[in-house]
């Protein structure tokens, strides 16, 4: 009798040769044999190591996890479709219509890609970060991958959890941070009575509600909203503090978050961004 996960390591290959490195972001060159991903570069979106993907093509490894599956269908630019078959045939449930949504359109995916050099990253709608630009890992450090699951926009608020591996960090004024607080919890709110049944977002709120005072004083206040794009005063140890506008757009059809920082064409905030914008096309080519 066949098996149908005998097939997960054909299919990996099948997608990682049919995508195209220019479309995650990596430079084409001119020394490859292929037009598509390499199994290094595959690894590295989706944070697994070489030898567990090259186990995974080879057939030695068939059962991945739900993470890990969900990592290799958004570094692969899956549809839902695939995204799904995906799951089957490593023998796991696709993501019910109930939870959160996290897998990112291929057009979302080549858009971050395509716009690099502008701080930029894709969240959840209950604020998981799920990837970035790289000039956003310049800005606010390169975000943080631990065990304990993608980082948060509001763990990393109400918990002092950053966000990224530097002290880049969102300084707004005195003046706006109880209303950004409130913006942010009832936009939480807002999320939770969408996905009720959402594991992820129950275990946020009941982890908030624990350490947080303020967190659990606006959750109960009941309050009902939406995060919506304003001013940001950012903090960056190579250029100081930064103003610029921070815009929220909303996918269609996902719930996913794009949050994109600009700045006005010829401000000291714009120079102080092109300054983080060589440094991280420098540390690219470093990096490859």
């Amino acid at each position: 009798m066949h098996d149908a996960r005998s097939d997960l390591g054909a299919l990996l290959r099948s997608w990682r040769d049919r995508l195209s490195p220019v479309d995650v972001g990596f430079p084409a060159g001119y020394s490859r044999r292929a037009s598509g991903l390499r199994r290094e570069e595959l690894a590295s979106l989706a944070g697994l190591s070489v030898d567990y993907v090259v186990r995974l093509e080879q057939g030695r490894a068939r059962h991945p996890s739900a993470q890990v599956a969900a990592s290799l269908a958004r570094a692969l630019q899956l549809s839902d479709a695939e995204r799904d078959h995906l799951f089957v045939i490593a023998g796991l449930l696709p993501p019910s219509p109930g939870d959160v949504p996290a897998h990112i359109p291929p057009g979302v995916q080549r858009l971050v890609a395509r716009l690099g050099e502008i701080p930029l990253a894709v969240f959840t709608a209950s604020w998981d970060l799920l990837t970035w630009s790289p000039l956003w890992a310049a800005l606010l450090g390169e975000p943080i991958r631990s065990g304990t699951g993608r980082p948060n926009l509001l763990r990393a608020h109400f918990t002092g959890t950053p966000l990224g591996d530097s002290d880049g960090a969102i300084v707004s004024r005195s003046s706006d941070i109880g209303v950004f607080q409130a913006s942010l919890v009832a936009d939480l709110r807002r999320v939770h009575g969408r996905y009720p049944r959402d594991r992820g977002v129950l275990a946020l709120v009941t982890e908030l509600q624990a350490s947080s005072e303020r967190f659990r004083e606006l959750w109960e206040s009941g309050a009902v909203g939406e995060h919506q794009s304003e001013l940001k005063v950012l903090h960056n140890d190579a250029v100081g503090d930064i103003e610029l506008d921070c815009d929220v757009l909303s996918v269609a059809g996902t719930d996913l978050r794009i949050v994109v920082y600009t700045a006005a064409t010829g401000s000291e905030d714009a120079e102080k961004l092109d300054f983080l914008r060589v440094s991280a096309v420098a540390a690219a080519l470093r990096a490859h």
